[in-house]
């Protein structure tokens, strides 16, 4: 596997919170994964952090001072480069009720209230890393079948050229005519 590919599975997954003691605690329930984690301490951060390298998945706190958790997704959620990353909000138990409505409103995928079980917490990331993955493997086949799409375009194209000739040679259209199978095949 190519290092692109690598750096494109390994995406990472961004945690935002502006308490310290919350961040130690994902990065301890999230280490064993083997997946870059990045830290965020406000929404303004997390923004700058998307912006410079992508990611399978962000992890929200909701209540944090300035840009909000709210806010923060809003945000990811209004620009083509980040509008598809999932967003996990995790938020205080004793927070309003409406704030589940408002996370999934705001384009969350998930939302779980703290303390959070952190059995719960890895296996619901290990999903949307799987999805990651298997998205990243997707757009790579996708674009290896568009480059054949176009070089067995101008093969076609060489081959008719070569038809419309008065005296083709057998041999290379038979070249041909093979290398397009190849392509198809």
């Amino acid at each position: 596997m190519s290092a692109e590919a690598m750096t494109d599975e390994r995406a990472g997954i961004l945690l935002v919170d502006d308490m310290e003691d919350n961040l130690i605690a994902l990065e301890a329930v999230l280490g064993s994964l083997n997946e870059p984690l990045v830290r965020a301490r406000s929404g303004e951060e997390a923004m700058k952090a998307l912006l410079r390298r992508r990611f399978a998945l962000v992890l929200l706190d909701v209540r944090m001072p300035g840009m909000d958790g709210f806010e923060t997704a809003a945000n990811i959620k209004r620009l083509d480069q980040t509008k598809d990353v999932p967003i996990i909000f995790l938020t205080g138990a004793e927070d309003e009720p409406g704030y589940a409505f408002r996370g999934y409103a705001t384009g969350a995928a998930d939302y779980l209230t703290k303390p959070f079980d952190p059995w719960v917490l890895r296996a619901k990331v290990t999903v949307f890393l799987d999805l990651h993955r298997k998205k990243r493997q997707l757009e790579r086949l996708l674009s290896r079948e568009h480059l054949q799409s176009k070089e067995l375009s101008a093969q076609l194209a060489a081959l008719e050229e070569q038809l419309s000739d008065t005296d083709p040679d057998l041999t290379d259209l038979r070249a041909r005519v093979h290398e397009i199978r190849r392509l198809v095949g």
